[in-house]
C-alpha cells in the first residue's frame, strides 16, 4: 500500500484536466503537459478530485502507484503554479546575464557559457549572481538547472561555483606548511 498514492490530487479552478486510458492531459493558466503513465496505473476523477489506483499486485505496479500520484500533482501544480529554482553564482569574476532566450555565464573559462533555455522555462537574473529559472514542468526545469550548474559546480576548497540557494557545500582545509 502506497501512502502517497492514496491520497487524491486536487484540481483546482482553471486547469482543465483530461483522462484518456493512461493518457493524461493537463492544460492550465501557464501552459500544457501530456504524460503517458503506465498501463497498470489507473485514473478516476470524481469532481475536483482524481483518485490513483494500481490493477496489478506485483511489485513493480505498486511502486508505480505512488510515482504515478506524484507525478500528475506535479502537472495540475505545474500547469496551475508553476516551479521555480534558484542558483547562485560564487567567484571573483563569475555573472551571468539572460540575452533573450540565452543565459550568457561567466563561469572562468576562456570563453563565455551561453546555454539556451528549453521551450517552456524563463530566467531571470539579479545582481549578476543569482539566477531563477521559472517553468511549468518540473522535469525540464530541474534538467535545465543541472545542466546550468554542471558548467562549474561548486568544489570545496573555496567555494567557488554554481549552486542551489540554501545547498551547503561541505569545505575542505587547504594544505598546512
Amino acid at each position: 500500500m502506497s501512502r502517497i498514492g492514496k491520497k487524491p490530487v486536487v484540481v483546482p479552478d482553471g486547469v482543465d484536466l483530461k483522462i484518456n486510458g493512461t493518457v493524461v492531459t493537463a492544460k492550465g493558466k501557464l501552459g500544457e503537459l501530456t504524460r503517458q503513465f503506465h498501463e497498470a496505473i489507473t485514473f478516476a476523477q470524481e469532481g475536483k478530485e482524481v483518485n490513483v489506483a494500481v490493477s496489478g499486485t506485483d511489485k513493480k505496479s505498486s511502486s508505480l502507484w505512488g510515482l504515478s500520484r506524484t507525478l500528475l500533482d506535479n502537472m495540475v501544480v505545474g500547469v496551475s503554479q508553476g516551479f521555480s529554482k534558484q542558483l547562485e553564482i560564487q567567484g571573483v569574476g563569475y555573472r551571468a546575464a539572460v540575452k533573450g532566450r540565452t543565459l550568457e555565464l561567466s563561469l572562468g573559462f576562456s570563453h563565455p557559457v551561453n546555454y539556451e533555455l528549453p521551450n517552456g522555462l524563463e530566467a531571470t537574473v539579479e545582481k549578476n549572481t543569482l539566477i531563477t529559472v521559472k517553468g511549468y514542468d518540473k522535469e525540464v526545469l530541474g534538467q535545465a538547472c543541472a545542466e546550468i550548474r554542471s558548467w562549474r559546480p561548486p568544489e570545496p576548497y573555496k567555494g567557488k561555483g554554481v549552486r542551489y540557494v540554501g545547498e551547503f557545500v561541505l569545505r575542505k582545509e587547504g594544505k598546512k606548511k
